[in-house]
């Protein structure tokens, strides 16, 4: 899900071995994708996700809790103010990501604001910040995926806790950062 985002918001990216009928909850990052207008083609076995103008959406994330990191991500590149509902279920993952989220992406120019079980997200133009992972793999790609439209480098402490899930993200995300 963190590189679809980072194709649909900084370049064109295609993901291999993808089954879009899969039963794993993260396979719901195409429809935020779809609602925000990214240009997103699913072939046998694989996404491609193109970058577009990308408006805000409105997202239940109540029964994918795992994808509010990218969701973020992907909101804070939108224009306008998306709002995705599920919060409660994210104050005891690998760290209060509600509350990760807010304070990390405030640092990068973003407002984050919670509204009941919303999560609301002003999309603006991210500025370069020193960010904590807060210890949590899915805050540390989010936070790496948001540098791709950063003018400013931006410099994600805490960041060798992605091995955790998924130890070849960073050279992954070098060959997407280099793409964009």
């Amino acid at each position: 899900s963190f590189h679809l985002v980072g194709g649909a918001i900084a370049g064109e990216v295609t993901v291999n071995g993808l089954d879009i009928n899969s039963r794993q909850a993260d396979k719901a990052i195409m429809k935020a994708l779809e609602l925000c207008g990214a240009g997103c083609e699913i072939q046998p076995g694989s996404v491609t996700v193109r970058k577009n103008k990308l408006l805000a959406f409105d997202f239940d994330a109540s029964h994918c809790p795992d994808l509010f990191p990218p969701l973020a991500t992907l909101a804070a590149n939108c224009s306008g103010v998306s709002n995705i509902k599920g919060i409660g279920r994210l104050f005891f993952k690998e760290s209060n990501r509600a509350e990760a989220i807010q304070q990390e992406f405030s640092k990068m120019g973003v407002r984050v604001s919670f509204t009941g079980d919303t999560m609301r997200v002003e999309g603006w133009d991210v500025t370069g910040a020193t960010v904590s992972s807060h210890g949590d793999h899915r805050m540390a790609m989010a936070l790496a995926i948001m540098s791709l439209n950063s003018p400013a480098p931006v410099v994600v402490d805490g960041m060798e806790c992605v091995r955790k899930s998924y130890p070849g993200f960073i050279k992954d995300f070098e060959t997407l950062k280099n793409k964009g």
